[in-house]
């Protein structure tokens, strides 16, 4: 099938004089309708974005790329913009994925995760002056994207039935959950703060990714994202000690109020949320969109979960659940 959309950015691209005539090659695909092209001429290089307009809306990646660029935070520059059209031309960030990086040489984590977290507490201290721009990340969302377990790993993709006590159970579980994200600080929360969306960068690293997403969120939603990385996992220990560093650099005021334990429980318990979030994703990607590499990523998610209930009495029917249910019929459907 010929790709027009292809061809209409090939002939909006010939109308930009830093771009025209310029060889192009994909750059990146992306988890939804969304592409990237880079474009090299000469030594320099660019990246354009492809935003099927009734697909994508390219407002919040322009607004957000402001709020992110006015913090000083290394995150792709708008050049161009044709947003009836539905493509951006971007600054070029490499293509370098932290998560590349991570795999090719262990020994950089280091360097790599102090670098991610020194912007994330740039994001959350001077974000503070854009975050009230930023949908909110509310009940309502927070409880759809609990559903997405439930509906499209549970029920679509494992064809699993829930009992009348494992509903009552799960919908327990909802309120913990949701009621502990509510209950934290809310700040400029990226939303999608991994290794996939960091890119490593000769100065100013990370470069930052899709942070098209942002909404005022929890405090540690962002920390667990990045720490309890669906993609790439850490011993418990590592974690931990990061965690404990991110939280001896919080401003005074939020340290003052929240205790150590406590910042650990909130993170603990968002990180629930996020994989659930994530796993039912990852199911709703394969069977609504085609998309069937992120199902290999599933187990490692659910992992965390079950790692962390031996410490948390209120996730045993979710452990339970993974444990003896999800994770074995994921196994017979691999």
């Amino acid at each position: 099938m010929a790709d027009t959309r292809l061809a209409e950015l090939r002939s909006w691209a010939e109308t930009i004089g830093a771009i025209s005539g310029a060889d192009l090659t994909p750059a990146s695909g992306d988890a939804s309708f969304r592409r990237y092209f880079r474009f090299q001429k000469g030594a320099e290089s660019f990246i354009v974005m492809d935003a099927p307009p009734g697909k994508e809306d390219c407002l919040p990646f322009l607004r957000v790329a402001g709020y992110l660029e006015a913090m000083q935070l290394n995150a792709p520059r708008i050049i161009e913009a044709d947003l009836d059209k539905g493509f951006l031309l971007l600054t070029d960030l490499g293509s370098t994925q932290y998560l590349d990086k991570l795999h090719e040489d262990h020994a950089s984590a280091g360097a790599l995760y102090d670098d991610a977290l020194a912007a994330l507490l740039v994001m959350q201290s001077r974000g503070g002056a854009f975050q009230a721009h930023l949908p909110p990340y509310d009940e309502a969302l927070l409880r759809f994207e609990l559903s997405l377990f439930h509906d499209w790993l549970c029920g679509t993709h494992l064809e699993m039935d829930f009992s009348n006590d494992d509903e009552i159970a799960w919908q327990s579980l909802c309120e913990l959950l949701v009621g502990n994200a509510l209950d934290q600080p809310q700040v400029f929360v990226h939303r999608d703060y991994h290794s996939r969306n960091l890119m490593v960068t000769s100065g100013s690293n990370p470069g930052i990714l899709d942070f098209q997403d942002a909404v005022e969120g929890p405090l540690t939603y962002d920390l667990v994202s990045l720490l309890k990385d669906c993609y790439i996992k850490w011993p418990p220990e590592h974690v931990r000690q990061w965690v404990s560093e991110y939280y001896s650099q919080l401003d005074g005021t939020l340290t003052n109020s929240i205790d150590e334990a406590q910042f650990l429980r909130y993170f603990d318990l968002m990180g629930v949320q996020r994989h659930l979030k994530a796993a039912g994703i990852f199911a709703r990607l394969n069977h609504r969109d085609g998309k069937p590499g992120y199902l290999q990523d599933v187990p490692r998610t659910l992992s965390y979960i079950v790692d962390l209930s031996p410490r948390y009495v209120e996730l045993g029917f979710l452990a339970e659940l993974i444990n003896e249910r999800c994770l074995p019929a994921l196994e017979l459907r691999a």
